[in-house]
């Protein structure tokens, strides 16, 4: 139970997180993979190299620390992070090697004269407090996705049943189950986490389901990243009848029911769980503005798709922005998105859903830009595809 004293400690130290906790984190990850290799597969080591995930974490300690008298201020952080840990499979013996390692780096990092034992026991306490909740949480979803029907709990068998060339850096998987049984239906927005062996190393990752659940398969298009072990993986080395292993959808970033008009904005990869909300919005008779920004042609993944929407249902209206033209397909317009732009292709009427996907810096960008263009803040909503973390 975290005392009052503790909980005052905890938030003395948010100045030292504030100016250091990127430093603490990266120590703490280096420690933790170094000495418990079991966990590696957990973590995405691109998002180690490139700090990302340090500065994810540094983030999310930095906001628990903050609001730690009360932690419903943390809002959708805590969902996001929970379905990404049912996504990969966190389990409640995880828990104990982060605290250990998470202590260990305050105190090296910090030293003696900050880290007091008064301060460890605080951190602890917290930390206690932090994974009961999220351990209580994944339970109660590991449950609920193990009896739902088409549902299952762990590993499940998955056969690559076909795959197919989307633009000339994405490629879409789909996964039939080995057991021939019905899948889990996922929301639009939702991804799968995936468990492969690459050079006798396990990998999990999570990826985007980029189409609607029929309860039979499921897709998701991946786009070849350099130095991508997943992604390498699966472009060069998965052919079709090969067998992987796929845990159940997660993810709370899913299309709200709602009758006002819909927004999907888009960069690069990002199209992909769009994707699937773009088809259950137009079933349900939806307006929709689909927004999406590419480098150019050659790299615009599903524009046929989308066309070919836009031809059977007159409420979708796309648009298409491309960084360079390279002589492909045409787009409505050459360069980067602009707040001009982006607010000639809004509808005129600002009470409208939003929802975009796509690079940190563009993602950046498009929020600056609805908020400049009035779009209500509690009805413009993303998610990032890896670590979560600020969007500033």
């Amino acid at each position: 139970m975290l005392t009052a004293d503790q909980r005052a400690i905890v938030k003395a130290t948010v100045p030292l997180l504030e100016s250091g906790g990127e430093a603490l984190t990266t120590h703490f990850y280096k420690m933790m993979l170094d000495e418990h290799p079991e966990v590696r597969p957990l973590f995405n080591q691109a998002h180690q190299a490139n700090g990302d995930q340090p500065r994810a974490l540094a983030n999310g300690v930095l906001m628990y620390a903050r609001h730690i008298d009360r932690l419903e201020q943390l809002g959708g952080l805590v969902g996001q992070i929970i379905n990404k840990h049912v996504a990969l499979q966190i389990l409640p013996e995880h828990y104990p090697i982060v605290g250990g390692c998470l202590l260990r780096a305050i105190r090296e990092v910090l030293g003696e004269d900050i880290a007091t034992p008064a301060v460890i026991d605080a951190w602890g306490a917290a930390y206690g407090q932090l994974a009961d909740i999220l351990i209580g949480a994944e339970e109660n979803l590991y449950q609920a996705k193990e009896h739902a029907m088409g549902g299952w709990r762990g590993t499940r068998a998955f056969r690559l049943a076909r795959r197919e060339q989307e633009s000339v850096d994405i490629v879409s998987f789909y996964f039939a189950p080995v057991d021939g049984q019905p899948v889990l239906k996922a929301e639009p927005g939702q991804y799968i986490g995936l468990q492969v062996s690459v050079d006798g190393s396990e990998q999990r990752r999570n990826y985007s389901l980029s189409a609607l659940c029929d309860g039979r398969e499921y897709r998701i298009s991946v786009k070849r990243e350099a130095g991508g072990k997943v992604s390498n993986y699966l472009h060069d080395r998965l052919q079709v009848g090969d067998v992987l292993q796929l845990f159940p959808p997660a993810g709370d970033f899913t299309l709200t029911a709602s009758d006002k008009p819909l927004v999907l904005i888009s960069g690069g990869v990002g199209i992909t769980p769009t994707l699937a909300m773009l088809q259950a919005a137009l079933a349900s008779g939806r307006p929709v503005r689909f927004i999406h920004c590419a480098r150019n042609a050659a790299v615009h993944a599903f524009r046929d798709t989308v066309d070919a929407l836009a031809a059977e249902h007159p409420q979708l209206e796309r648009f298409y922005c491309y960084a360079e033209d390279d002589g492909g397909a045409p787009a409505q317009a050459v360069g980067l998105m602009s707040q001009a732009l982006l607010g000639e292709w809004l509808p005129v009427e600002r009470d409208v859903d939003v929802y975009f996907l796509g690079p940190k810096p563009f993602m950046a960008a498009i929020k600056r830009q609805l908020a400049a263009l009035g779009i209500p803040p509690e009805q413009s909503r993303f998610e990032f595809f890896g670590p979560a973390a600020a969007l500033e």
